[in-house]
């Protein structure tokens, strides 16, 4: 009885998080693209941070970004209740908790056809919950520090063609349609001049990046694309979509609304409806791309 309850939770992890992002597609929002809110010092677009500054990592990027919308979060940061207290600060009382999730295994021993016994490790994912900074009090004054007045955007964004150049794709400018060609391992951008601004030309090539580390030379990403337009495809451009938010965040860039990824959303809802794990596995995917990108690039000298 036990293993049927624990299993039953388990799969209701899936559900639930992939029932709130279906929603949100279905109204035509997709949850990773939100206003950002600069007003904390950590918080001008960026992916949550545990307490000690790491970035949370895959489906909790989704998972936090969208707690913090629907409570109007400026915060970043997230902290479990027993964190907090020995931060020497408190949950205010009455707060609603934001569930975030881990991977685990459990040990599964099973007879093959000859008799012998055999161990599995069998993978699940554990959840348990998290409170913004905004929730409690007490805490470090750094927790609660707000940002200067944000500069001016400049033509170009320095650092962020500072890192596009850094991973060494070979991108080429000319057309009117931003892609990336596996044949030829190129990334092809339209000029610079025909983008909104600035900003929406990098988070173009972010995503475009994203999907040039599928190649085999690379992270050998093959999510089964037999043609345009099927479940493969679909899928690699949930990665890639993914992909550019969590590097934009990286990269304090607000993601450009592009008008052809709404043309996606059909698509993606008939992925994500088909299988509960895929938002699971594409922000897995698209983690650990902007992490690949992330180390190509130079490291400060120790």
């Amino acid at each position: 009885m036990a293993t049927k309850t624990s299993t039953a939770q388990r799969v209701d992890v899936y559900t639930q998080v992939t029932n709130r992002i279906v929603a949100e597609l279905e109204r035509g929002v997709r949850p990773w693209l939100k206003p950002w809110n600069a007003e904390h010092a950590a918080g001008r677009i960026t992916r949550p941070l545990r307490h000690n500054g790491q970035y949370y990592l895959g489906i909790n990027i989704l998972m936090l970004w969208a707690s913090a919308e629907m409570q109007g979060f400026a915060c970043p940061i997230w902290l479990t209740f027993q964190q907090a207290k020995e931060l020497g600060g408190h949950v205010h009382k009455g707060e609603q908790a934001s569930p975030v999730v881990y991977a685990s295994t459990f040990k599964k021993t099973d007879k093959n056809e000859e008799g012998q016994e055999l161990e599995e490790e069998i993978p699940f994912l554990k959840q348990y919950s998290v409170f913004n900074v905004e929730q409690c009090e007490g805490l470090p004054q750094h927790f609660y520090a707000l940002a200067e007045p944000p500069k001016e955007t400049l033509e170009r964004i320095a650092h962020a063609e500072t890192f596009f150049a850094n991973t060494g794709a070979k991108i080429e400018h000319g057309g009117n349609r931003a892609y990336y060609a596996i044949a030829t391992d190129s990334v092809r951008m339209p000029p610079f001049e025909t983008f909104r601004d600035a900003e929406s030309h990098a988070a173009t090539l972010a995503h475009e990046l994203t999907h040039w580390t599928k190649h085999p030379s690379r992270l050998d990403r093959d999510l089964g694309r037999k043609r345009f337009g099927d479940e493969g495809y679909a899928m690699e451009e949930l990665v890639a979509e993914l992909g550019s938010a969590f590097l934009c965040a990286d990269l304090r860039i607000t993601p450009e609304l592009r008008e052809d990824h709404a043309s996606y959303i059909h698509s993606w809802l008939k992925v994500l409806k088909d299988d509960k794990r895929a938002i699971f596995t594409a922000a897995s995917l698209a983690s650990k791309a902007v992490d690949y990108l992330h180390g190509l690039q130079p490291q400060p000298e120790a």
